[in-house]
């Protein structure tokens, strides 16, 4: 992973956090939410990494 993914992948998990906080106060549910905001903070910063890895088939 190179230094930009790692900068981009390091925003997801407060935003989600933050997201999680917001839906919990308005829920009065902060208990519940702030794990969930977490949880989808981790699951973007995840699904935001690009491999550099050459994926494609032996098409000959």
């Amino acid at each position: 992973m190179n230094d930009n993914n790692k900068k981009n992948s390091l925003y997801a998990l407060p935003i989600g956090m933050c997201i999680g906080v917001a839906i919990g106060a308005a829920t009065h549910n902060i208990g519940l939410w702030l794990p969930i905001g977490m949880c989808l903070g981790l699951a973007l910063s995840y699904s935001g990494e690009k491999d550099n890895e050459d994926d494609t088939d032996d098409k000959q």
